[in-house]
């Protein structure tokens, strides 16, 4: 399962899961570097003792506040390295983009969002409290949004409006196939 994460990970960074790939990218690309150290020290990963003060380290050097313990599916990808901010309670779906400068946050210890399968969050967007993200949504650069986006929506803006249903979530490449 573990192995499985990691490979879904690298998968969505560069199409391919050879050994090449992963230290080409492991060692050149900060967004793949952070998600392998996530993903080893989750809760569930055995080398969660080893890894979790690597992690700690890579969190504060790349300046990506995902907590080990959020939900996360298949196939994360953390566009152009972060810097990002993500609530704990966050469930995060499979092959979901996270663009650099988002938040994803919730007031007073509500639950944070929701967000469902093939969904691409542009940069610098806020995602603020238990919104639900439906799947395959595009959220447009610099969106704020505050209420549920429904399956197959663009939405944008401050804050955000669902602007058409067409060709939405078009933006998330190399989808890992989650039977």
């Amino acid at each position: 399962m573990l192995s499985k994460l990691i490979l879904s990970d690298l998968y969505r960074y560069c199409g391919s899961t050879s050994i090449k790939s992963f230290i080409k990218n492991y060692l050149f690309n900060r967004g793949f570097n952070f998600s392998v150290w996530l993903r080893l020290a989750s809760p569930q990963s055995p080398w969660r003792k080893i890894a979790y003060p690597i992690f700690y380290y890579k969190k504060k050097k790349y300046s990506i506040d995902i907590h080990c313990s959020t939900q996360i599916g298949y196939g994360l990808y953390i566009g152009h390295g972060g810097p990002l901010v993500v609530n704990p309670t966050t469930i995060i779906g499979n092959n979901v983009n996270l663009s650099q400068f988002t938040t994803i946050g919730a007031n007073g210890g509500k639950q944070a969002a929701m967000i469902g399968d093939n969904v691409y969050i542009g940069p610098s967007v806020c995602i603020i409290d238990d919104v639900k993200i439906g799947n395959n949504a595009t959220i447009g650069a610099g969106s704020v949004v505050t209420k549920d986006i429904p399956e197959n929506a663009t939405a944008v803006g401050n804050y955000a409006k669902v602007i058409h249903f067409n060709n939405a979530g078009t933006s998330v490449n190399r989808r890992w196939p989650v039977a």
